[in-house]
């Protein structure tokens, strides 16, 4: 699945990224000790699974995001999710940062975390910045409810270089019931805030994308109603 705004890089495009240093490393991110971290992680591991079989679909929540290295360093950002179709993520982490003129293309998606310190930034100077990068969706997540951003979930999707915002769904019933959702055109997914977690609803399975934990837990009853159906048979 290859969303509408997004473009094919001929190879090569990307290649020329070896020719100059690096990218350097942004700094460590704030609040990392704090609660937020938990969302960080279990947000890119989930998505990154989602696509772990696709190797031109870069999922990353490291590294500066950028239109050149000429760009002033101010409006360089480093967000918390970035994802992009039809790239060599490879190339990518060689250059330790995603660098628009060298990829050939704009992220097609970034999503932000809330934390106390860089929250206002969010759906503020951030969401200018991302639209002048020609990202092409911007989903903006606040495990407090609000606190820290002006919602619980946000998404804005980008229209002649405008972000216009996506609408969001309030469910009474079936299984986002209680939920608060909206549709990412360029996932093909719902992302749902559900009592302080952001979920992934997959209309294609009619299911959601399971979390680290989730995942574990199912591993772990499996493995023993395996060892169940094994002492079964030895009887």
């Amino acid at each position: 699945m290859t969303p509408r705004n997004s473009a094919v890089v001929k190879p090569g495009d990307a290649g020329a990224a070896w020719r100059k240093p690096p990218l350097p490393d942004p700094p460590r991110k704030h609040d990392m000790r704090q609660y937020n971290h938990y969302h960080r992680a279990a947000i890119g591991n989930t998505i990154y699974r989602h696509f772990v079989r696709q190797p031109d679909v870069l999922v990353s929540g490291e590294g500066y995001l950028c239109i050149d290295r000429n760009q002033p360093q101010s409006r360089w950002r480093y967000p918390d999710l970035l994802i992009a179709y039809g790239v060599d993520p490879d190339d990518i982490s060689e250059n330790n940062g995603y660098e628009i003129a060298v990829v050939g293309k704009p992220p097609d998606l970034v999503l932000e975390v809330a934390s106390p310190s860089t929250g206002r930034a969010d759906y503020t100077t951030k969401r200018d910045d991302y639209a002048a990068f020609g990202v092409g969706e911007y989903w903006r997540f606040d495990y407090s409810g609000g606190r820290y951003h002006d919602a619980p979930l946000a998404g804005d999707r980008l229209v002649n270089g405008q972000y216009e915002p996506i609408d969001l769904a309030d469910h009474r019933s079936g299984k986002m019931f209680g939920m608060v959702s909206g549709y990412s055109p360029v996932l093909d997914l719902y992302l749902c805030w559900d009592s302080g977690k952001l979920r992934f609803y997959d209309p294609k399975t009619d299911g959601f994308l399971m979390a680290p934990q989730e995942l574990e837990t199912a591993l772990a009853e499996a493995q023993e109603r395996i060892r169940q159906l094994e002492a079964e048979l030895e009887r």
